[in-house]
């Protein structure tokens, strides 16, 4: 599979419902091909449900959707058991996780022990009902999202939960231009009949094996190292980024070079997906925060501090 190729026709096809997020779609589209959950800070009508419909249905892939409240039990999510009294057996009802690409709507306004029944299913990609473990589809994959401006009935996400997000991105308002374009082809109806399947779930599993074939020199995997060292000893953060988030910038990478058409990772692709894969899981001290400083900055000043080899493009293992 020609992943330029695939990533091209995946965008394009989104792009006839999605208006002026380019760069957005193409990180989801990185975090699809890596196998990766995406987290969507955003405020409510920029088009969220509608982007996730719109690359599910390029795709080729079956979609659901939670819409997460306080009274939410985990059972809502993962399914449960239910007592048939015509056949005196209990039968399993299975929750909207079984799907492929699953909407986690204002994930936190779920309580955190509803929102800790994800955590399984996004990590092992399995749930658990009555000590019973079911396989979830492949590809299985959460784009979560959460307002970032209300508070009320609201609870923040574990630090475990977060570190399960590949990338946490914003869609954010469009320009007005955007908005003219948007209104004139999709005012009335949103045109998904328009959008074509150039994969599928099948096809999307092979090709997220193939990233496996692009090659991370020694030097730019011991530029992922230093960076994430780096914030782990920060004197402005408590806590940095996790292996886990070192091996998630080293698959992205690797798709993003396999998406720009290259079978080889450079020191720049890290650096573009440092923000959206590591900022997320970076957590200020308290002098930090009341001297005003924020995750960004701090990744600002890692990045400039930290220097790929300039022999990065050799070839080794």
């Amino acid at each position: 599979m020609d992943i330029c190729r695939l990533a091209r026709e995946i965008q394009e096809e989104t792009e006839k419902i999605i208006v002026g997020k380019s760069d957005r779609i193409r990180l989801i589209i990185m975090a699809v091909l890596a196998d990766g959950h995406v987290l969507l800070d955003d405020l409510p009508g920029v088009g969220k449900t509608t982007l996730v419909k719109a690359i599910s249905l390029a795709l080729g892939c079956r979609s659901g959707r939670i819409q997460f409240v306080p009274d939410m039990l985990p059972s809502d999510i993962i399914g449960m058991r239910i007592f048939n009294q015509k056949t005196g057996e209990f039968e399993l009802r299975q929750g909207p996780v079984m799907t492929n690409l699953l909407l986690a709507d204002e994930i936190n306004r779920a309580i955190p022990r509803t929102q800790s029944a994800l955590l399984e299913a996004m990590e092992e990609r399995q749930i658990s009902i009555d000590g019973e473990q079911f396989r979830l589809p492949e590809p299985f994959l959460v784009l979560a999202t959460q307002n970032p401006v209300e508070s009320e009935s609201t609870f923040r996400l574990p630090a475990a939960q977060m570190d399960r997000f590949l990338i946490r991105i914003s869609m954010g308002y469009p320009r007005p231009e955007e908005e003219r374009e948007m209104l004139r082809n999709l005012g009335d109806e949103i045109p998904f009949g328009q959008v074509r399947a150039v994969t599928s779930a099948e096809e999307l599993v092979r090709t997220q094996k193939e990233i496996a074939a692009v090659h991370v020199s020694n030097a730019v995997a011991d530029y992922i190292v230093a960076l994430a060292a780096m914030t782990r000893t920060h004197d402005q953060l408590v806590m940095g980024a996790s292996p886990r988030a070192s091996r998630g910038l080293y698959r992205a990478a690797k798709v993003w070079a396999a998406m720009e058409g290259r079978g080889f990772v450079t020191p720049d692709d890290v650096k573009v997906l440092a923000h959206p894969v590591l900022e997320h899981r970076l957590m200020l001290s308290g002098g930090a925060r009341f001297s005003g400083a924020s995750a960004a900055a701090v990744l600002d000043d890692v990045l400039s501090r930290v220097e790929a080899s300039p022999d990065w493009k050799g070839r080794g293992a």
